[in-house]
């Protein structure tokens, strides 16, 4: 065998246990017994806890009068989870006829025992933009909820896809969607192993035709309903509970809605809603008004939709008249609001006062639920059916109140994503000043977030509502707040490749730009766009973005828009010349990359700007190795890890030790491209950068297997394969013989 030993040439300032490694003209290369038993050493985070995702709405304690409904949907995911295949299960009705509720009352009675690994969640009307649901974006959080680290998540929807796949082959989940309009959004969510129960408010018989079963949810008759109305009010008359069910046309949401109000008012009685509602005392009197509800509850075809949206329609006015002044204000309000969520710390900043009450009375009425969500924040969402009404109420309110407080929301988010960015990113290159408003005044009470990890994880909650945000702003003509929210979700939009958000929002924050006439505006969006469409693998986008934004670099002042352009530039041409098949044409695009590099060296040295000479060092030294000058590319990366060390920007000497490892093996000195690539592990296990200890650890199988050095393969493949468990993946599939 021939192992690697010391006779590579030279030596290093290092030894392999050093968290800051470097192999430059003068190392001391370890023999490989002792680099295999370095490996063994590398310590990995504990795993995540071994605990199957239980995702989705909490089933309620008081739920009769759906027997036969539970009974058809029981039977149709025990016979379709009994089949080799994964089966698909419809479940069809108006908005808030209790779709939701009915699958989460069948998985707690019995399913659950038939999915042990868990049940995945998702509303699709939170993905939904222009009638297209981002499935990236969805998969994104299924991966996670499986334990996933968020950076082993892929950017691209296919890459997702297969991920998903690969990590739920063998597992048996059952995913649960919500608010389904189309048939391709449902068979791109399908577990390989398990169930998928979806609800929607119309008949896909296109999903029926590949073999899912059809569960239908109609409105409440009169026996059913009254018998619901006395479960929950024990002493009513028989006639008046039927009558409060004729009246609210079985509905489930606006029965709830009016006894939950009746509950909370001991001095009232169930007569006292009938005559309510039979007056029609709270209604709105607008026709069209009424209309618009029932267009929004949607439609299944024959079930007398029009009659429930009235009914609906009416027991919520009823209700939102009956709670206080400054309940009815925060409804108001939430009707105001882009999005689907809202926090007390924005709601508090837009105006409203008696928050915690006020949304106290809406969740005993029903009117709001509270949302899951990973960061720390409560969040508050409004029923679908309920917010139409909320927001239809809002027209009423004068324009320039309206504009207010849309005004006080776009600021709000503004100033708390460029607080986030600051956090996330740390000291990077900006366009905007920094935010007036301190952190400590977004909060109601406490602060927004505290550090990267929790300001990531607020950013990432509140994703959904920036888009809204963001095209709020636009509409109205804020462009600075447009372009400001774009440059701040960077952080987001490329730490959880949320990258179709990237371009939309990038998109809207060009036309900002031009309306400002501010071309390093307009420069920074167009190379934000252009990086999205790169790493989802769209170069030819990603190059006419940049084409655009290389024509204004002539009018903008600060050189570091010039390089950030170079630098996406030679991006492109580094990955157009991997795909190339000629070895000339291959040196080519290295020799092309090199010169953009070099570039955006020399702007970011003009400023100066310390991390971005090191991370253009870093990529003119790839460029190198992509092109074979593997002695030049080593000079170039000794400079480029001084002058990261003494900046303090630790995270690059991972990356830098990686290219290092590359351009020894190019040269053939093995022991020393095993050492840098040790380095690099080192640096990134400490660093927790668990992308660049694979990236390590499968470079350093690879050399052992270049070498013939099993002690250290077997110690890597050993590493690597719990790295990537720890990680949420399967263990990478065991050498041939």
């Amino acid at each position: 065998m021939n192992g690697l030993g010391t006779d590579g040439g030279g030596s290093t300032h290092n030894t392999v246990s050093s968290t800051h490694n470097t192999v430059s003209g003068d190392a001391v290369i370890v023999g490989p017994l002792l680099m295999a038993q370095h490996i063994e050493g590398i310590q990995l985070p504990p795993p995540p806890p071994d605990v199957p995702p239980s995702q989705g709405p909490m089933p309620s304690r008081v739920f009769v009068n759906r027997t036969k409904e539970l009974a058809d949907l029981r039977d149709a995911a025990l016979s379709l989870a009994a089949g080799p295949e994964p089966g698909v299960v419809l479940v069809v009705g108006v908005g808030g006829v209790g779709k939701t509720q009915l699958v989460a009352q069948a998985v707690r009675r019995e399913l659950h025992e038939r999915f042990p690994d868990g049940q995945l969640y998702v509303d699709l009307a939170d993905h939904r933009r222009d009638g297209a649901v981002d499935l990236a974006a969805v998969l994104g959080e299924f991966l996670r909820a499986l334990r996933v680290h968020k950076d082993y998540v892929p950017g691209g929807l296919a890459e997702r896809t297969a991920l998903f796949r690969s990590v739920a082959a063998t597992l048996r989940l059952l995913v649960k969607v919500d608010n389904v309009q189309h048939a391709p959004e449902v068979r791109a969510l399908v577990p390989p192993q398990g169930l998928l129960v979806a609800t929607g408010r119309r008949v896909l018989p296109s999903l029926l035709m590949d073999g899912a079963v059809l569960i239908d949810v109609a409105p409440l008759d009169g026996a059913a309903g009254t018998e619901l109305v006395r479960r929950w009010h024990a002493d009513a008359d028989e006639g008046t509970a039927a009558d409060v069910v004729r009246l609210c046309a079985g509905h489930p949401l606006a029965l709830r809605a009016a006894l939950e109000w009746l509950a909370a008012r001991p001095q009232l009685t169930l007569d006292d809603v009938v005559r309510d509602l039979t007056a029609g005392r709270y209604g709105t009197g607008d026709d069209g008004v009424r209309e618009a509800m029932g267009m929004a509850m949607g439609a299944v075809g024959g079930t007398g939709e029009g009659g429930v949206g009235e009914a609906v329609d009416s027991v919520l006015d009823s209700v939102v008249a009956g709670v206080s002044g400054h309940t009815r204000h925060l409804y108001d309000l939430l009707g105001v609001l882009p999005g689907t969520t809202a926090t007390a710390d924005l709601l508090t900043a837009v105006g409203a006062t008696g928050v915690d009450e006020g949304l106290g009375e809406l969740l005993s009425c029903r009117l709001a639920v509270l949302v899951e969500s990973s960061d720390r924040p409560r969040r508050y969402r409004l029923h679908d059916v309920v917010r139409a009404h909320a927001r239809l109420r809002a027209r009423a309110l004068p324009e320039e109140r309206r504009r207010a407080v849309l005004r006080l929301v776009v600021d709000f988010y503004a100033d708390a994503a460029a607080h986030g960015d600051a956090l996330v990113l740390g000291d990077r290159f900006r366009i905007q000043p920094p935010p007036v408003r301190p952190l400590s005044e977004l909060a109601a009470r406490g602060t927004l977030f505290t550090d990267r990890a929790d300001a990531l994880e607020w950013l990432d909650a509140e994703r959904v509502n920036f888009r809204a945000v963001i095209r709020v702003a636009a509409d109205e003509g804020w462009y600075e707040e447009v372009w400001r929210l774009c440059e701040s979700l960077w952080a987001l939009y490329h730490s959880r490749k949320h990258l179709a958000d990237c371009v939309e929002s990038g998109l809207l924050g060009i036309e900002a730009a031009q309306h400002q006439a501010r071309p390093d505006v307009e420069i920074r969006m167009r190379n934000q766009v252009a990086r999205a469409a790169y790493e989802l693998g769209d170069l030819d986008r990603a190059e006419s973005q940049l084409d655009a934004a290389a024509d204004l670099l002539g009018l903008a002042g600060d050189p570091r828009l010039s390089g950030v352009v170079q630098e996406s530039r030679g991006l492109i041409a580094l990955a157009r010349g991997r795909s190339e098949e000629s070895p000339g044409a291959a040196r080519e695009r290295a020799e092309e990359a090199r010169q953009l590099f070099e570039r955006a060296l020399a702007a970011n040295r003009a400023v100066p700007d310390p991390h971005g000479i090191v991370v253009q060092s870093y990529n003119v030294a790839q460029a190198l190795v992509a092109g074979e000058r593997w002695a030049d590319a080593l000079g170039v990366l000794d400079e480029a890890a001084e002058t990261a060390r003494t900046t303090g920007d630790e995270p690059m000497l991972p990356r830098i030790d990686l290219v290092r490892a590359h351009a020894f093996a190019g040269l053939g000195a093995l022991d020393r491209a095993v050492a840098a690539a040790g380095a690099a592990a080192d640096a990134a296990a400490g660093l927790k950068q668990f992308a660049k200890l694979d990236q390590a650890l499968e470079l350093l199988t690879a050399l052992a297997d270049r070498a013939e050095d099993r002690p250290l393969r077997a110690a890597c493949e050993e590493k690597l394969g719990a790295l990537r468990r720890t990680m949420g993946l399967r263990p990478p599939a065991a050498p041939t013989a």
